[in-house]
């Protein structure tokens, strides 16, 4: 999905089993099984397979206590995960939507000029697996927000795309990127594997309205569309 979830789903089965190889490790995915997952809603992916391994893992780990794995050739050991507590929309009481919440903040500093110079994340995902993924998760996640604030503009007729040419729909450029500074918020979910909870499309939901209120408190003009109206002098 790249998002990571193979090498997250090695680096946990390592640290569960106590192996210090992960090319012993091999992951296959496999669609014919027409595993009833749901969408990857909110980068879930790494909570849903993380349980489900360790899950399938517990028998693994304790024929490790007195077989080796070449001894274990050929053994399956299978794991699932049920979340069933949540509650469909139009539920009476107290709703419980989501098996995990995550929480972030952004900030965009501006120049004399008004151009964006900084943007700051910080981002709450849990406990951080792998930090290379989780950083370059948030900020490939700051840049398509910045494009989307700043220039993206897919001009549509009669619900068809006009121009679909990456040219032409305002993309960021790799030079059009300010410097992106990631603020690990490691906040543990006992009910998460490791307490890891994994980040995804919260990396640019909140940049969009950072820039805007960046740009609002540079000139004083409020904006209420996208992409936003550049800064005036």
């Amino acid at each position: 999905m790249g998002q990571g979830v193979d090498t997250i789903a090695q680096q946990m089965l390592c640290e569960y089993l106590g192996l210090d190889d992960a090319s012993k490790i091999e992951v296959v995915v496999e669609t014919r099984y027409e595993t009833k997952g749901g969408s990857t809603t909110a980068s879930r992916g790494t909570f849903l397979v993380g349980k489900a391994l360790l899950n399938a893992a517990a028998g693994l780990k304790e024929d490790l206590q007195t077989n080796s794995l070449k001894e274990l050739a050929g053994k399956i050991y299978e794991g699932s995960y049920l979340c069933d507590w949540t509650m469909p929309p139009g539920s009476d009481g107290d709703i419980i939507s989501h098996f995990a919440y995550s929480y972030a903040t952004q900030l965009v500093i501006l120049d004399d000029e008004g151009a964006i110079t900084k943007v700051t994340a910080a981002h709450d995902s849990g406990t951080v697996v792998n930090r290379k993924l989780f950083e370059g998760q948030i900020e490939g996640g700051v840049v398509m927000g910045l494009g989307y604030a700043l220039s993206e503009n897919l001009i549509l007729n009669r619900g068809k795309i006009v121009d679909g040419r990456y040219g032409r729909i305002g993309l960021l450029r790799s030079t059009d990127v300010p410097e992106i500074e990631v603020k690990t918020i490691e906040i543990f979910d006992e009910d998460a594997p490791f307490g890891a909870k994994g980040v995804g499309e919260i990396c640019c939901i909140p940049t969009a309205a950072a820039v805007a209120g960046a740009f609002s408190k540079f000139d004083g003009k409020k904006r209420i569309k996208l992409p936003v109206d550049p800064v005036k002098l």
